[in-house]
């Protein structure tokens, strides 16, 4: 029996482009292009200049700093909450940063010329992904505080609960040289770390699939990073995927 179509990502699955004041939806909409996110696939690498926005709906796209060596750390996640590409609109034009896909999925790409003429025309569209951009300056401040000053265990806790924020369900397809590679620790940590949890009836984790079972268990091993960058994002960014699109 052949299987059945899957169903096409909807642009409101992004909670941001649902928060736009609806004539604003209404004008990027024809512009907006599916486009599919393979884990590991390279949105832009650092010292590329920006030229379109990304707008995740199922897939988490992981912000990192390379160094010259090679080592690499994450500095922020993006999801279904906001977008990929603040450069492009903060007068920056070039990136420092790698943008890679961490949990595969799809994106509306949109072309940054687009979203800079709606900021001229329309500034409750303007404070809301500014406000965006606050949120996601909060994440990186706090992500840098937790490496400096955490266990990894707790790292990984607060890496896992901000994914989990940004997917549907309780699966996040990663290795652990991945999640290594992200928190910028050896992948020996992580394997000590993810066993730990793993022993609490945290998480299961076999051959690359991550399940939380236990979320509140998981926050309580946390440290206070997570719940800081949860709290400032709510208080920011008040609103919710499922949505129609409103506003005037």
């Amino acid at each position: 029996m052949p299987s059945l179509p899957s169903r096409k990502p909807d642009p409101c699955q992004n909670s941001l482009l649902n928060a736009f004041p609806k004539i604003v939806y209404e004008r990027m909409l024809p512009y907006l292009e599916l486009v599919p996110l393979p884990l590991g696939k390279v949105l832009y690498e650092s010292g590329d200049t920006q030229l379109d926005v990304y707008f995740p709906t199922d897939s988490i796209v992981s912000l990192l700093y390379v160094m010259e060596d090679g080592a690499s750390a994450e500095i922020a996640v993006v999801g279904n909450e906001g977008l990929v590409g603040i450069s492009l609109f903060m007068g920056g034009g070039s990136v420092t940063n790698r943008a890679v896909v961490q949990s595969a999925g799809s994106c509306y790409r949109l072309p940054g010329k687009r979203i800079k003429e709606e900021f001229h025309r329309h500034g409750e569209m303007l404070e809301l992904v500014l406000r965006y951009t606050q949120s996601l300056f909060t994440q990186m401040a706090q992500t840098a505080v937790c490496n400096r000053h955490h266990l990894i265990e707790q790292q990984l806790c607060r890496w896992l609960l901000l994914s989990m924020d940004r997917l549907t369900g309780d699966k996040l397809v990663m290795t652990q040289e991945l999640i290594a590679n992200m928190l910028g620790v050896r992948r020996e940590g992580v394997t000590e770390a993810a066993g730990k949890l793993q022993k609490l009836g945290i998480i299961e984790y076999h051959r690359g699939h991550i399940t939380v079972l236990d979320r509140e268990k998981l926050e309580r091993q946390c440290c206070e990073c997570y719940a800081v960058v949860k709290t400032e994002t709510d208080r920011l960014l008040p609103y919710s995927v499922g949505h129609a699109p409103s506003g005037g």
